[in-house]
């Protein structure tokens, strides 16, 4: 692993070229000397073996190498001196004495290549077991501190927990170790016998983890102000030597809970308050987390989170709990483990502390705060997932921090909103119920505090989550707080930024979006009660529609007609349920009254065309209500203000056009009416048909409406909810004839041509319904006369179209007129005397 893979940007372009000079200059000598050495152990000569690796160890004594290019100088020696390691441990099974050798070493010229060789050998002396373990390691972690140079303090120390992690004595029994611990005798068993102990060991490892972590915060003292960032990078790159003890330490297999919360705990967070160096501090807290098993954190979470609140202030206490809290819940999480004790109140604890640290660190930035407030969020969202009054704790905890700081908005671009945006979806992502969320009284007002961006792009969340989830809203309560949660979406805001325009096609965009998410959810607004369910959308209503000045037409444009149909599908069902309630009628009528009110909204804010087309719907539900006694009069309404609508607010004649085709569809749908009601609809149709602007919208609206005098059915005193059909063939036939004489005066031949062939289609498609007044020599006088002003057009890329669209038809005829063949009917008759030649 490479420790100090920094940037180059730190040092010029000459700096760096004489560095690396440096290096390959010292790196040269290293293998040199190396090569050397290994000839001479090759050759049986221990002695100059022994004077060429300190040669190549005096490599290390270099000032002029900055920490990440000494580094690499010292893993260059380091595996060389491996090589040594194995060599004297060969020696020793052919008989040689390691203690000889131990002292010889000693008398090396220079202090460094001394204790590296010294090292070397202990670490060989430790392995034969020629003497005791406790002594060597002692002696030592004592040696080394004849270098006190930094820099190269740090990894001799990193050299010598290296060569020692992976020997230290750990063959006493953890139940020795922990009655030890707990009577207070240290000369007991456990760390005294030739191998030593485990207590010998820790002691070992935590003095050289507190020597390296002075020499390490050391660093930051030394030279000028001016590099105080440089030497702070350096310093970040080292850290993994200093951590290198921690690793040791958990990997003594034999140690206990007992142990690590009476003999190691204290003391590495005794040396890490004392330092009172902040990149020493969170560094070492955050290994401590990372290195040491779970139920050991959690025997000593009390005492790990009291240190946390003697820290520097520069500590960054997000990170710090933000990973002791994920470490924690992944262990709780577990599906093989134990779990949290139940007798451990893990939530109380990280709460209380969490809060003293806020309120001992006044500067702490808010965005680590908020994150800090999340990091616990997450905690009772995993843990306690049964207990939602632990996450509403610390939504509202949160609320009152930024109450406390007088925050009155955060901008959608802060990393204090990012954060806080990120903590209001743990909830939603987590529990996909948007009505757990707004019984919460903790997250609405922390919503409160975003500005309107990420306000309505948490609301929007919000309503898709529930969508997404199937998430019924049940009563009228909760109707409330739903919609109150979601504002947002459908009241314009007092803090709207100021290049909003919804005219502008990009915001506009983005808020039909929304609202059409919004009007999705309203049909998720549903109770078991049908009579809830009224009541549930009158309360909707007076959200999205009464509230005129802070719910503007383009919004609700989307809303109402949402209500709408939420309204008519309730009404279906007080009508399948009729017979369960006797006041059914009365209850539908208040429904279709309240359609009524939200339509004349739409009309009020200019929607003529929406209000036309649900004033219609409203009717054709009507029709869906057999013995409801008022559908007649009701559904009359509905059409009659259809009508009225378009004679009165549609001006343009496509929008007519389109208005009027759509109402002769749905009053031919129609079984309700009387003839007394349905004369007057069907004839204004028709006069409303012949009044259009253009002469071919006319001549197809004209033609369109003569089914309302075919197929429309017409309730008598024998059928009230739907009799025969009209089949008034004179008035169709009347229809067509007009429709025929305003193609007629088309001044373009090919407008006019199309015309006769859309004419064409509707005779024909009466013709086969058997209408009387459709005979065949009036189709066959028909077709003569479009076959003659298809001769006399002009050969263009139109007319080759409009003979495709003949032929096409005839086709269809000839096809009809062979398979009636057989029939022997009064229509195959009647096919049987058309020329379609």
């Amino acid at each position: 692993i490479l420790l100090l893979n920094r940037t180059r940007m730190a040092l010029t372009a000459t700096q760096l070229a004489e560095q690396e000079k440096i290096l390959e200059e010292c790196r040269s000598q290293v293998l040199t000397q190396a090569l050397q050495m290994k000839r001479c152990l090759d050759k049986n000569k221990l002695m100059d073996g022994l004077k060429h690796a300190s040669n190549m160890l005096s490599e290390l004594r270099t000032s002029e190498l900055v920490p990440k290019h000494y580094y690499e100088l010292y893993m260059s020696v380091m595996n060389e001196m491996r090589h040594l390691e194995q060599y004297l441990l060969e020696e020793y099974r052919k008989g040689r004495k390691v203690q000889d050798l131990y002292e010889l070493v000693q008398y090396a010229g220079n202090i460094l290549p001394r204790l590296y060789l010294l090292v070397t050998v202990g670490s060989v002396y430790i392995q034969v077991k020629e003497h005791s373990v406790k002594e060597i390691l002692r002696d030592m972690v004592e040696m080394c501190r004849g270098v006190q140079h930094p820099l190269r303090g740090l990894f001799l120390r990193h050299y010598l927990i290296s060569f020692t992690k992976n020997i230290l004595p750990t063959s006493v029994t953890s139940q020795a170790v922990d009655a030890a611990v707990a009577t207070g005798d240290e000369a007991s068993e456990v760390n005294t016998g030739e191998g030593g102990g485990l207590l010998d060991s820790i002691d070992y490892v935590l003095l050289n983890f507190a020597e390296m972590n002075k020499l390490w915060v050391r660093m930051q003292y030394q030279g000028h102000t001016k590099d105080r960032t440089q030497r702070e990078k350096e310093r970040k790159d080292l850290k993994l030597l200093v951590g290198a003890n921690l690793y040791a330490l958990s990997s003594l297999d034999t140690l206990t809970v007992t142990l690590y919360t009476e003999r190691v705990l204290p003391v590495i967070l005794g040396q890490v308050i004392n330092s009172k160096d902040p990149i020493a501090q969170e560094y070492v807290m955050e290994v401590i987390i990372h290195v040491f098993p779970d139920d050991f954190h959690l025997a000593t979470l009390s005492q790990y989170l009291d240190a946390c609140s003697s820290l520097h202030e520069e500590v960054d206490m997000k990170s710090i709990i933000g990973t002791l809290i994920e470490r924690l819940t992944q262990y709780a999480t577990r599906e093989d483990g134990p779990g949290i004790p139940s007798d451990l109140q893990l939530f109380s604890i990280f709460s209380d502390r969490i809060e003293n640290i806020i309120k001992t660190r006044p500067k702490m930035a808010l965005e680590k705060v908020i994150s800090m407030q999340a990091s616990l969020l997450s905690l009772a969202l995993k843990c306690y997932s049964h207990q939602p009054e632990y996450v509403n704790i610390v939504l509202a905890s949160t609320g009152n921090i930024l109450t406390k700081l007088e925050v009155l908005k955060l901008m959608g671009n802060s990393k204090v909103a990012g954060e806080l945006v990120a903590m209001l979806r743990l909830p939603v992502d987590h529990y996909n119920n948007i009505i757990l969320l707004s019984d919460m009284d903790g997250f609405a007002p922390l919503l409160q505090f975003l500005d309107y961006q990420p306000r309505k792009e948490l609301a929007s969340y919000l309503v898709e989550n529930a969508i997404n989830n199937a998430c019924l809203v049940p009563d009228v309560e909760h109707t409330n707080k739903v919609l109150s949660l979601v504002d947002t979406l459908y009241k314009d805001q007092t803090d709207l930024p100021s290049d909003f325009d919804e005219a502008d096609e990009s915001w506009a965009a983005e808020v039909d979006m929304d609202l059409s998410l919004l009007a999705k959810f309203i049909h998720f607004f549903y109770s078991d009660d049908p009579n809830v369910q009224y009541l549930m959308l009158v309360a909707a209503r007076e959200h999205l529609a009464v509230a005129v000045k802070e719910a503007g037409p383009r919004r609700r444009q989307f809303t109402l007609p949402a209500l709408v149909f939420a309204a008519l599908k309730l009404a279906l069902r007080f009508h399948a349920i009729k017979h369960e309630d006797e006041v059914w009628e009365k209850k539908v009528g208040k429904i279709l009254a309240y359609c009524r009110q939200l339509l004349d909204q739409l009309v009020t804010d200019e929607k003529a065309e929406l209000a036309l087309r649900l004033f219609l719907q409203c009717g054709l539900v009507v029709d869906q209500m057999p013995g409801f006694a008022q559908h007649d009069t009701l559904a009359y309404e509905f059409f009659s203000q259809a009508l009225a609508l378009y004679e009165d607010s549609m001006a343009e004649s496509k929008m007519q056009f389109a208005a009027i085709t759509l109402i002769v569809a749905a009053l031919q749908r129609m079984t309700c009416f009387t003839e007394e009601n349905h004369a007057p609809l069907r004839n204004q149709c028709c006069l409303a048909a012949s009044k259009l602007f253009k002469k071919p919208d006319q001549a197809r609206a004209v033609a369109t409406s003569a089914n309302l005098f075919w197929s429309s059915r017409v309730a008598g005193a024998d059928s009230p909810d739907g009799g025969q059909q009209l089949r008034d063939s004179k008035r169709v036939a009347d229809c067509l004839k007009k429709s025929m004489k305003t193609a007629s005066q088309m001044v373009d031949a090919n407008a006019k041509l199309q015309l006769y062939i859309d004419m064409l289609n509707q005779y024909i498609f009466f013709f086969n319904q058997g209408c009387p007044s459709i005979t065949p020599q009036l189709l066959n006088t028909l077709l003569e006369t479009i076959d003659g002003e298809l001769a006399s057009a002009s050969a263009s890329e139109e007319s080759e179209r409009l003979a495709a669209h003949l032929a096409s038809t005839k086709k269809y005829l000839h096809d009809k007129r062979t398979a009636l063949q057989t029939a022997g009917d009064a229509l195959a008759e009647s096919y049987a005397q058309l020329n379609l030649s």
